[in-house]
């Protein structure tokens, strides 16, 4: 079977089904596991690499109100692949090709490749995503065991984060100009790592927040998992942030509980990788109760400055890559 994969999540998947031989192309955005990275890229962004977080989200809004596409498809080089299927995504109308391009390309494509449509909501459906992909491709058996392996390291963290009695208060943001609250999976997470998320809904799409939601919230702890960044890009905007009176009168700021997780490589994709985000997330909000994983990059410190107060810090998790930016669900 020729697969094509047109987001990050669904091409880390395929891998995770010992499918990634049989990958002929992925998106422009894939880049996990590493091996991928030599293949054809189906897909490319009109996004610039080099514009500012303001100006893609008024991009991603414009989009919104005139369902223009932020990104399309090199049908021609899709046609030389002869895929038989093809992995995407009806979830996000900014994070990928538009499925009615996706279903057309298709169509037209001489081998009329099977397209299978990913839309996960919480962590549940993106374990049935991970069968929908398993037995379309035949590997029924081998999904089930990879889905296994992973109940078993979420079933893990939550029966220690049972024993924990004081939950700390958590905002995560998945963008910071203008800030978005968590959504989908994410609040989930949270709350598997003993964190109780005050703005974000589980199921429900991020949403656009005022920053005197945030004071209003009071959270003790506050991650920064901007969607489609890297921590250093994500360090760029929060830097921004930190003259502002409500970030300074925020309580997590004041202890130094402010984290900056690779929003890219983890929360933002639906795949296997969100259980290490659930892991990294419990590890940080009670390492002394969650263990990191061997497998899992070790927080490092990395030193902010507000304007009036020159010692808050973050935690920066180091990543194998980074990527382009991309706009919030």
């Amino acid at each position: 079977m020729r697969i094509v994969s047109l987001l990050p999540s669904a091409t880390e998947i395929v891998c995770a089904l010992g499918l990634e031989a049989q990958l002929v192309g992925v998106s422009h955005e894939c880049d996990w596991p590493p091996a991928v990275r030599h293949l054809p890229r189906i897909t490319r962004t009109f996004i610039s690499h080099d514009a500012n977080s303001c100006d893609i989200d008024a991009l991603v809004r414009r989009q919104l109100h005139t369902q223009q596409a932020l990104y399309t498809l090199d049908l021609p080089l899709l046609e030389s692949l002869c895929a038989d299927l093809i992995v995407t995504q009806a979830l996000c109308d900014v994070c990928a090709v538009a499925d009615d391009e996706v279903q057309a390309a298709s169509l037209s494509l001489s081998t009329r490749p099977r397209v299978v449509n990913l839309a996960p909501r919480s962590l549940a459906d993106v374990l049935d995503c991970l069968r929908l992909v398993a037995d379309a491709t035949g590997v029924a058996e081998r999904g089930e065991r990879v889905i296994a392996d992973l109940r078993s390291r979420v079933d893990a963290v939550a029966t220690r984060s049972a024993t924990i009695r004081s939950r700390p208060r958590v905002v995560l943001l998945e963008w910071l100009a203008p800030p978005f609250s968590c959504g989908h999976w994410t609040p989930q997470l949270v709350d598997l790592a003993g964190g109780v998320e005050l703005l974000g809904r589980a199921g429900q799409r991020s949403r656009t927040l005022h920053w005197s939601e945030i004071n209003a919230a009071q959270p003790e702890a506050i991650f920064v998992a901007c969607c489609g960044f890297d921590v250093a890009r994500t360090q760029q905007d929060l830097q921004a942030v930190e003259a502002m009176t409500e970030w300074q009168g925020l309580e997590a700021v004041r202890n130094e509980r402010v984290f900056v997780i690779d929003g890219s490589q983890y929360f933002s994709r639906p795949g296997p990788r969100l259980v290490d985000s659930l892991e990294i997330l419990a590890h940080t909000l009670h390492p002394d109760i969650h263990g990191l994983p061997a497998h899992l990059p070790r927080a490092v410190g990395s030193r902010l400055h507000a304007s009036s107060k020159r010692s808050s810090s973050a935690m920066a998790f180091v990543t194998p890559t980074s990527v382009s930016p991309q706009p919030p669900d």
